[in-house]
């Protein structure tokens, strides 16, 4: 089944969405910043498969049908913001917070308060104003391009059925993204230092 067979009516307006998401982003007015660093690297937009939400709405005990997907789930769209780094993620996520088209009616953060497994993004999950989108929610992940090396390879990692040492990997992968976290602090505090040079 393909998305346009699952979602039905409602995947012209899931596609809307994505591309309005998309051009929102970048519209971000500080594309690039006096110092020549670009806070946002790049956005990818996704509508949720088929396979991947009734396999949620399962998970969670509920009916697998389009109207239960999109009344109960909130990631039916979905963007990834790329950052250069931590400091741009929570700028671009504030400028987000005050644009006209939604609301953004849950916030979390995962870079301050990273998931047990070492995960670190900071998630939004909007509702809009227009009516045409009504009722549809959707979900904004933001994280620098160093943690999202790290998602990227993590993500692959956990869908692979019947790994030998599972927990060795798992506990690899957590001391890698505490590592990389650490990458993202030692190099946010050279920006800075390299900034408060040029712009005194």
């Amino acid at each position: 089944m393909n998305r346009s067979e699952y979602y039905g009516d409602a995947y012209p307006v899931l596609e809307r969405i994505a591309k309005e998401l998309e051009e929102i982003a970048y519209d971000y007015p500080e594309r690039q910043v006096p110092d020549g660093t670009q806070p946002i690297l790049y956005c990818k937009t996704r509508i949720k498969t088929p396979e991947s939400m009734m396999h949620k709405l399962e998970s969670r005990g509920l009916p697998t049908d389009v109207g239960t997907a999109l009344k109960t789930m909130h990631d039916a769209v979905g963007m990834r913001i790329v950052c250069s780094f931590a400091d741009d993620v929570y700028e671009v996520a504030n400028w987000l917070g005050e644009r006209a088209e939604f609301v953004v009616i849950d916030r979390k953060d995962y870079i301050a308060y990273p998931k047990p497994n070492g995960y670190r993004s900071l998630h939004l999950i909007l509702d809009f104003r227009d009516e045409a989108y009504r009722g549809i929610k959707a979900e904004i992940q933001l994280r620098t391009i160093a943690t999202d090396f790290w998602a990227a390879l993590e993500h692959q990692l956990k869908y692979k059925k019947d790994i030998e040492h599972e927990k060795t990997i798992r506990s690899e992968l957590k001391r890698c993204a505490d590592e990389i976290a650490s990458v993202d602090m030692s190099m946010q505090t050279l920006r800075d230092v390299i900034r408060k040079g040029d712009w005194e």
